[in-house]
């Protein structure tokens, strides 16, 4: 009796223990199911997570490379200097026949034309030259005419004494050859380089010379170095007194007497025949030549 209780509870044993390690194995591969689907769904969705970070990177790093394109303000065109460009200005006064002031950048500018020269109509030695008064109101004529530009050449900007240089227009017309064309202005004071319109004014020039027009009709009165201070002859008048049917021929004005008998345009031009510049009481010397007022001309 002892013996087979003692098998059974045995037995009894035995089949407890591998119901419940049945159990237990059954439960801990329901467990491990479940643990691997949310293992993979986390997976999952921290692959989606990566993938959308990765996105997200890739949107910003686009936006940083971009190249945004902004529509440009319209630019107005500004004339360059020492171009053929025309800059425009306004007129404030008359000079002479070869100089104006006008209004330039905001400020009061005397200018000096380019290339030409016209007799004085106050000259501090010479007084007042023939023709003088009729180039001035002819350069008076034609820049009240219309609108006024600059025209500037590549050399330098101003002279000595503070002028613009510059070639002078008025609706796109030269003054300068108008001038010239008139026999009112002569060819001159040509330096390098600013010598852009040089030919053309000497071709206009050699018309009016053959013309004799203007002071052209006065002999040996205007040259390559300048006019004269004492004309030797009558200039023939272009135009007819009211009721003549004829030109009538006048003499010129005389010009001032001032002792003055050699006329230079400049101390490179003295300087080709007085190398050491003259004094004060030479007939070649003038106070505009006389930078230091030392009462000596172009010395070294």
């Amino acid at each position: 009796m002892n013996v087979n209780f003692r098998k059974t509870l045995a037995l009894f044993m035995i089949g407890s223990a591998l119901i419940f390690s049945g159990c237990g194995t059954t439960l801990t591969s329901s467990e491990n199911e479940k643990y691997e689907s949310v293992t993979k769904d986390q997976a999952s969705e921290t692959n989606s997570n990566e993938i959308i970070k990765e996105d997200m990177v890739e949107d910003v790093k686009e936006e940083k490379t971009a190249v945004v394109v902004k529509p440009e303000a319209p630019v107005k065109a500004v004339p360059k200097e020492g171009t053929t460009d025309q800059v425009p200005v306004t007129l404030v006064s008359t000079t002479d026949g070869d100089t104006i002031r006008v209004m330039y950048k905001g400020i009061n500018e005397p200018v000096r034309y380019l290339l030409i020269d016209t007799p004085e109509t106050n000259h501090p030695r010479l007084g007042k030259q023939p023709f003088g008064t009729e180039a001035k109101e002819r350069n008076r004529a034609l820049v009240n005419s219309g609108n006024l530009t600059l025209e500037f050449d590549v050399g330098e900007k101003r002279d000595k004494y503070g002028r613009l240089l510059a070639y002078v227009y008025v609706d796109g017309k030269s003054v300068q050859e108008a001038l010239i064309r008139d026999g009112l202005a002569r060819v001159g004071y040509v330096y390098p380089p600013n010598t852009r319109h040089l030919t053309p004014y000497e071709e206009v020039q050699k018309v009016a010379k053959s013309k004799k027009l203007g002071f052209w009709a006065v002999e040996d009165y205007a040259s390559d170095s300048g006019f004269a201070s004492t004309p030797t002859a009558s200039s023939e008048s272009n135009s007819t007194d009211e009721g003549s049917s004829s030109a009538t021929t006048t003499p010129s004005a005389p010009a001032a007497t001032t002792g003055t008998t050699e006329w230079f345009d400049n101390c490179t031009h003295m300087r080709t025949k007085y190398p050491s510049g003259v004094a004060s009481d030479h007939p070649a010397y003038q106070s505009k030549m006389d930078r230091d007022k030392d009462n000596f001309a172009c010395e070294k």
